[in-house]
């Protein structure tokens, strides 16, 4: 999976750099989330504009980042969802679980 990592020091933003997110790199997207929290991260922006589409595995590796960071205190957050990703997740009730931005600097601005 491919995966762009900017920390300024006080969010993380983690840009997925990919079309789909399903069960052939969601795992990928899981680890990486849980290492972020294990490392401390408190905040967490994941940017999912190149994501068009999203699946159960993807959705349940976003699931496992959020109750990672619950557990820990810390806020993840997501932006720049794409129509049909963003229909996945009104679909699925998810988008009253996570906090989604239309854009990252309004993601980022929300911490």
């Amino acid at each position: 999976m491919n995966l762009k990592l900017e920390d300024n020091g006080q969010v993380v933003l983690l840009q997925v750099k990919e079309e789909r997110l399903d069960a052939h790199n969601s795992e990928q997207l899981k680890q990486e989330l849980g290492r972020l929290f294990e490392e401390g991260k408190t905040r967490v922006v994941v940017d999912l504009k190149e994501v068009r589409f999203i699946d159960s595995s993807g959705l349940g590796a976003l699931v496992s980042g959020f109750k990672n960071a619950s557990s820990r205190q810390a806020g993840l957050k997501l932006s720049s969802l794409q129509s049909q990703v963003k229909s996945m997740f009104e679909l699925t009730r998810l988008h009253r679980v996570f906090d989604i931005y239309t854009t990252v600097d309004e993601a980022l601005e929300a911490f």
